[in-house]
């Protein structure tokens, strides 16, 4: 069960290690440092999401293991709810704030236009990353990490084909990693989405009866966000 989770964290952090290796081999030094510039932001958001979604795991594996199935499900319905709200608002947070972040981190103002458009697109497909995150902890709350290991590992390789044809065939350099990066992030979060919409487990996702439930909500939050916070602390 630990192999694949671990295995799993590695690859969500290997993104912008592959988008580095692209653009330092085809787009130049200059492309290499401003994507450079952004691992350290990219790490701190990574595991701060990794984090939070510790709640959504908490939460259903313990109504799973007391055979609650219908607790099971509204913390699932509430989990993918919770999941969107927080990614879009990280997401719109981040767009307004790449900027300052990258001043704040005394980017050098030749790399900085780049850094900061990486930053920005990257933080488009923050809202996918967030859903798989708390996909991926539902689905491991009733004992599977394979399958988002399997998701992450497709994703991971969709990731770096787009570096190679969108940096190597269409000149597109830093913006062309990014966009790799954000689709198959998007991947990832369709793929750990149909998983939970299509399963006949207690864990099953229903986009009709989707709610924001105060008390999962709350419970939820409560235990992720202290997580997220030993995360961010360590970032």
């Amino acid at each position: 069960f630990s192999f694949p989770l671990m295995l799993t964290g590695i690859l969500q952090l290997a993104y912008n290690a592959a988008d580095s290796v692209v653009v330092g081999r085809y787009a130049g030094s200059v492309s290499l440092a401003a994507v450079g510039s952004t691992t350290s932001l990219v790490f701190l958001l990574v595991t701060m999401f990794n984090g939070v979604a510790v709640g959504a795991n908490y939460l259903a594996a313990n109504r799973y293991g007391a055979a609650d199935e219908e607790g099971v499900g509204r913390a699932v319905q509430c989990a993918g709810v919770l999941s969107v709200l927080m990614g879009v608002i990280a997401g719109l947070v981040g767009l307004a704030l790449s900027r300052p972040m990258l001043r704040v981190m005394h980017t050098a103002e030749d790399v900085l236009p780049l850094a900061e458009l990486y930053l920005r697109i990257y933080f488009l497909g923050t809202p996918a990353l967030v859903v798989y995150n708390f996909g991926s902890a539902i689905l491991r709350a009733v004992g599977d990490s394979t399958r988002p290991l399997f998701f992450m590992l497709i994703s991971g390789s969709v990731n770096v084909a787009l570096n190679l044809l969108l940096v190597v065939g269409f000149r597109m350099g830093v913006a062309g990693v990014a966009i790799a990066t954000t689709a198959s992030q998007c991947l990832s979060a369709g793929m750990v989405v149909c998983r939970l919409c299509t399963t006949q487990d207690c864990c099953r996702l229903n986009l009709r009866k989707l709610r924001l439930y105060r008390q999962e909500a709350l419970l939820m939050l409560k235990v992720g966000f202290s997580t997220g916070l030993q995360g961010l602390v360590f970032s």
